[in-house]
């Protein structure tokens, strides 16, 4: 079996880590090793890792956010593959295993998405991946349905959501990791869109079970902090990563998509932080596209590729906690 090493960035999870590294200690395959990346918690979380056989905890200073915190320990990382896990995501005890045959059975796949159920209501799914629409929306598919046989079966996605998911180590070291500068939100959506770009696959793996809380430590998934970096997060994954054609034939689209939020948030008596994000958004836009043109520039996938991995849709009814 392949070596991997699993990491969670924690901050001000409560009790919620130490039930999570529970579950992880019950694998039928044990990682080589875990991080644990504290963000400067307030809580004392972390402390409870000390008492795990075979985690490392790495006390951060400041909060680096999810994106940056994962880079701290990827950096120190040796393994072949890499799993990324939350503190409020809680696996079956086959999660690992089931990813790392997975992941021997597909050589030309670099992530692989868990089947994730709502922790309160398990016949609820959390999600099976990440898809992205044509619009730049993002959204986890079949968040909040009852799980149904299709659920059942093993598929391409475009994405995992990172909240439990297992990815080739010199993949994310090739494309650079995370994007730093994302802090929250959208960034394992991003990572996705360029692994696709890079001429990698990404697919669902339903044998790999977790119960998932889900923005448990960040006020919720309409809270103020996940609108604010949510949609921020959306306006750059969609300058920086778009290819060719695409962009231009979208672009309209994805401005259509970003004057809605504004206006539906606005009538919500949100509009200070959606305003907030888009104006941020904006900024920062000359330092997106440089990082724009350095991705399109190393791009291995064809805009067909790109193409037929895009959710069609132009928006969506339902909202999910990934719906943004």
């Amino acid at each position: 079996m392949h070596s991997v090493t699993v990491i969670i960035v924690n901050w001000n999870s409560g009790t919620l880590l130490a039930k999570c590294l529970q579950h992880l200690e019950r694998q039928t395959f044990f990682p080589l090793r875990v991080f644990v990346v504290d963000n400067a918690s307030t809580d004392n979380s972390a402390a409870c890792a000390e008492g795990f056989s075979n985690v490392t905890l790495l006390r951060m200073a400041a909060n680096h956010g999810f994106a940056g915190g994962n880079n701290v320990a990827l950096a120190q990382c040796e393994t072949e593959f890499v799993a990324l896990l939350n503190p409020d995501a809680f696996p079956e005890p086959d999660w690992l295993e089931s990813l790392l045959m997975a992941a021997s059975a597909h050589s030309e796949v670099a992530a692989f998405g868990s089947r994730q159920l709502c922790d309160e209501t398990p016949g609820i799914l959390d999600g099976i991946g990440d898809s992205y629409l044509i619009s730049g929306r993002v959204l986890r598919a079949r968040f909040g349905e009852l799980q149904q046989t299709n659920d059942l079966i093993e598929k391409e996605i475009f994405s995992p959501c990172a909240a439990a998911a297992l990815y080739r180590r010199q993949a994310l070291v090739d494309i650079g990791g995370f994007d730093e500068d994302y802090f929250c939100y959208v960034e394992d959506v991003d990572l996705g869109f360029r692994l696709h770009l890079a001429g990698h696959k990404a697919m669902y793996v339903p044998e790999a079970v977790v119960r998932h809380v889900g923005s448990a430590t960040t006020g919720g998934q309409h809270s103020d902090f996940a609108v604010y970096y949510g949609h921020r997060n959306l306006v750059w994954t969609f300058i920086k990563n778009m290819p060719g054609i695409l962009f231009l034939l979208l672009l309209p689209l994805h401005g259509l998509l970003n004057l809605a939020s504004i206006i539906w948030f606005a009538l919500q008596g949100r509009g200070g932080v959606i305003g907030r994000a888009k104006r941020d958004a904006l900024l920062d836009l000359p330092k997106m596209w440089r990082k724009r043109q350095r991705i399109q520039k190393s791009r291995v996938a064809s805009i067909g590729e790109i193409w037929r991995l895009l959710d069609k849709r132009i928006v969506t009814t339902k909202f999910g906690r990934k719906d943004i």
